[in-house]
């Protein structure tokens, strides 16, 4: 009989999309409970997905799995859940109780199913899924006590390079390192579709099969989304293709309104003209001014305020303004292409000013 997932397990020990289901995971004992979160409900899902092939082993899942709540439901009928935590197992020696979207529980509900978990029933696990909401911090410290508690979330910088480092390791194939990079420039936040790619790569070329940019490229398809902020470093860097580039992408898979992206602009200008002529000189005291929590963005905020002076600021806000009134309705043009020159006279206006402070003088130019 095959053993459920060790604590902690984050990644199925199956490389085969058509057995990763039903192979366990680890050899460890089950636990009384599991937690899986994260800010991505594809991923969670693919997790808990993992995580019950490896609880149910050889059985059938409808014979030892009962699902409960998700986003479908209506109400979220904790009742059933206690119910199902406390019967035992029939005709098997495990019950696993699936309760989905449990960010909908409610303090009075996660204290019923702290209870169930402070003297769990043998042979009975409780699989809790992340969704719907923050799950109640008492039904996370009591998972944490009896069982695991399991984060999916990709991060950011080098918590996400290295998250897409681990699960290309461990994939199905093998890309060098070419190909990994553009991957994970390609998916960008869409993470969620590597399995499904790696899947697709394994499937045409075989199990471990070496891949490279150009045995890649035809599987990408769409480009995944990317942050906002890829957008304003892009255009304060005068990089106006990197900042069309981030532009469509968000429009695109990141599926953002036209006047949600022109929202975006409009803080990343009025932080910087709230930084003008303010008398801020260091990064701190420009956080405090915007009321940020890091100094990091303040003081990219501080530099490009300096970068462009009064003048590009002001212009700034004025093309903003003028594209805010063309998305409205003033102008014919759809509103994807308003945006577009927007972002580039932006990106422009940046470039100017970069271009403009790194100038050498005049008398620096004339022959001795």
């Amino acid at each position: 009989m095959s053993s459920p997932p060790p604590p902690g397990a984050s990644r199925g020990a199956s490389k085969s999309p058509s057995n990763r289901a039903s192979t366990p995971l680890g050899g460890a004992a089950a636990q009384a409970a599991y937690l899986v979160r994260g800010d991505d409900a594809s991923l969670v899902g693919q997790h808990v997905h993992d995580l019950l092939g490896g609880l149910v082993g050889d059985y059938d899942a409808a014979m030892v799995v009962e699902e409960l709540g998700g986003a479908v439901a209506d109400d979220l009928d904790v009742g059933m859940v206690v119910d199902a935590l406390t019967t035992p197992p029939f005709l098997t020696d495990r019950r696993i109780v699936v309760l989905r979207d449990a960010g909908r529980l409610v303090a009075a509900d996660a204290a019923r199913l702290v209870a169930c978990l402070d003297d769990p029933l043998p042979g009975v696990t409780l699989v809790v899924a992340g969704g719907g909401g923050t799950v109640p911090a008492a039904l996370v410290k009591a998972i944490e006590r009896q069982g695991t508690v399991v984060d999916t979330s990709v991060g950011t910088g080098r918590a996400r390079t290295q998250w897409l480092v681990d699960h290309l390791h461990d994939g199905p194939v093998k890309l060098d390192a070419r190909a990994g990079s553009r991957l994970g420039e390609h998916l960008g936040g869409d993470m969620s579709r590597l399995r499904g790619l790696l899947d697709a790569l394994a499937a045409a070329y075989g199990e471990g099969a070496s891949i490279d940019v150009e045995k890649l490229e035809p599987f990408l398809g769409e480009a995944g989304s990317v942050a906002p902020w890829d957008l304003t470093d892009a255009v304060d860097n005068g990089d106006t293709e990197a900042a069309l580039g981030a532009l469509r992408r968000l429009l695109g898979a990141g599926g953002l309104h036209p006047l949600q992206l022109l929202a975006i602009l409009h803080r990343h200008y009025q932080a910087m003209l709230r930084l003008d002529g303010s008398g801020v000189t260091t990064p701190d005291e420009a956080a405090a001014r915007l009321g940020m929590r890091s100094s990091f963005p303040a003081r990219k905020a501080l530099e490009q305020s300096r970068r462009l002076g009064p003048a590009g600021i002001s212009r700034a806000v004025t093309l903003l303004a003028e594209a805010d009134l063309d998305v409205r309705g003033r102008s014919a043009l759809p509103s994807e292409t308003v945006l577009e020159v927007l972002v580039g006279r932006l990106s422009r206006l940046g470039a100017a000013r970069e271009s403009s402070t790194r100038r050498p003088a005049a008398g620096s130019r004339r022959k001795s």
